[in-house]
């Protein structure tokens, strides 16, 4: 079997394989007019009217070519991704491959971020006016701040919020208190704090992938997973660390449901859940993403679809995960009672999510959100997220879609389930109008759930340099947010 075939692809098929080629390409050029659309109609409106915010549209970013510290080592890290990561990914144990993926995923994400150096690439990120880090001292009696926390976010408040702290339940500034109370104070730790937390997503939605779809398509995926575009803003941003904790949530769940000891996975999974709800107020969204692996949970005589590959050896083995309808019940009281438990803590405490919430929506429109046209980020939000997760990854949503309309492979349309509930949660964030710009970075925890569609493309070496010099023209070309 060539790498570059899905299961069940015939020799004959070659012209079959040419035009979905062409196809992919043909929506990779889309994707690329996009970005160039958005950029020309921002800069236009920019001259005009002064509303988006940002310096480079679509991106909050600013136009500075250069090179830095990190650049021969991303060059270094994306030509061997590019050379070995389709074989490794075949050829090693599950297991080491997972650490494979995090360890390149941890080189390609460090690489990207010191092309800034050190200091601004990495230091300083997480120390700028709008960021957590600038109330670390307003925490010293947490329960206190909590029950007074909603007093500071609206602008007119005495002593308001930063942006970021305002924007976000409490959960996530706590994370860098805590941190600092630790000895790991300081924007230096933040950063490391967030790269390596924030890469082990990958191995989160490998895993889902796994149990719920197959495990060739999950090693397909992999590549794509560690030389992701989005780990320009993967280092340095709080919202890398948020998708972990949400891709972990998922992941939990779904190890739950395909009955891998359900009452601590279902348990493990539910307290990840509603420390997500805490960390950002979008991340309700990833509801959609809990509900498809419910959904794609096995069903009575299934069985469990994902499969076991031994390497270079081309058998395929179910995983033993005993098929039953009571997985997908069995665990839900255990996720549930594992999610009450942040809200509950945060409520005794005097946070009321609701209430915080409120005020951030009208915090919002108080500032450059209620200024930021919707008719243009209703459309160039979409432009941001061609970055975030580059054009093999446009490619590969235009076979999941052909996979989900065909439904002939069982496998590949239940991983179009998995994407495309990621990308409802997209489109209706991006429907609600409270996700106007920056979307680069508050994407991030949904946009890489849209990379295992590359698991879909042939010529994988091909698609792989495709994303690499996306990122690496990104970084090199602009002097990003985060």
């Amino acid at each position: 079997m060539t790498h570059d075939l899905l299961p069940g692809t015939r020799p004959d098929a070659l012209p079959d394989a040419r035009r979905d080629l062409r196809h992919d390409l043909y929506t990779a050029t889309a994707a690329t007019l996009l970005v160039v659309t958005a950029a020309l109609v921002g800069r236009a409106i920019e001259r005009r009217d002064d509303t988006l915010f940002v310096r480079w549209p679509p991106l909050l970013a600013l136009w500075h070519p250069h090179i830095g510290p990190g650049t021969p080592a991303a060059l270094t890290v994306a030509l061997a991704v590019i050379a070995y990561g389709p074989v490794l990914a075949v050829r090693l144990p599950w297991r080491s491959l997972l650490l494979w993926v995090w360890g390149a995923g941890m080189a390609w994400t460090w690489s990207l971020a010191l092309i800034d150096g050190w200091n601004r690439g990495i230091a300083r990120r997480l120390t700028t006016r709008a960021e957590y880090l600038q109330v670390i001292d307003s925490f010293g009696d947490i329960p206190a701040t909590l029950r007074d926390f909603t007093q500071h976010i609206l602008i007119d408040s005495p002593d308001n919020w930063p942006a970021h702290v305002a924007g976000h339940p409490p959960a996530a500034t706590l994370t860098f208190v805590y941190l600092d109370r630790i000895g790991l104070g300081g924007g230096a730790w933040a950063g490391v704090w967030c790269i390596t937390v924030g890469t082990t997503a990958a191995l989160a939605i490998l895993i889902t992938v796994r149990l719920l779809t197959d495990e060739h398509l999950a090693r397909r995926a992999a590549p794509f997973l560690v030389l992701a575009p989005g780990a320009v803003w993967m280092g340095t941003s709080a919202d890398a660390y948020f998708a972990a904790v949400a891709a972990w949530a998922v992941a939990f769940l779904a190890l739950a449901v395909t009955g891998h000891r359900p009452p601590w996975t279902g348990l493990t999974s539910g307290l990840l859940f509603g420390l997500t709800l805490y960390l950002s107020y979008g991340l309700t969204l990833f509801a959609l993403i809990a509900a498809a692996v419910l959904l794609l949970a096995p069903r009575r005589g299934a069985g469990n679809c994902a499969t076991s590959h031994d390497g270079a050896a081309d058998k395929r083995r179910p995983i033993t995960a005993p098929p039953a309808e009571r997985y997908r019940i069995r665990p839900l009281p255990f996720v549930l009672a594992g999610f009450v438990v942040v809200p509950v803590v945060f409520t005794a405490l005097g946070f009321y999510w609701w209430e915080a919430y409120d005020l951030l929506v009208t915090r919002y429109h108080e500032g450059v959100g209620g200024v930021r046209p919707y008719g243009y980020w209703v459309w160039a939000n979409f432009a941001c997220t061609v970055l975030v997760v580059g054009l093999a990854t446009a490619a590969g949503l235009r076979r999941t879609g052909v996979a989900l309309l065909r439904r002939d492979d069982r496998a590949a349309v239940r991983l179009g389930v998995l994407v495309l509930a990621a990308l409802v949660a997209m489109v209706v964030a991006d429907l609600s109008g409270m996700s106007k710009a920056e979307t680069e970075r508050i994407w991030l925890p949904f946009a890489l759930w849209l990379l295992p569609a590359c698991a879909f493309l042939r010529g994988a070496r091909g698609w792989l340099a495709a994303q690499a010099i996306v990122a690496l023209l990104v970084n090199h070309l602009l002097l990003t947010g985060w």
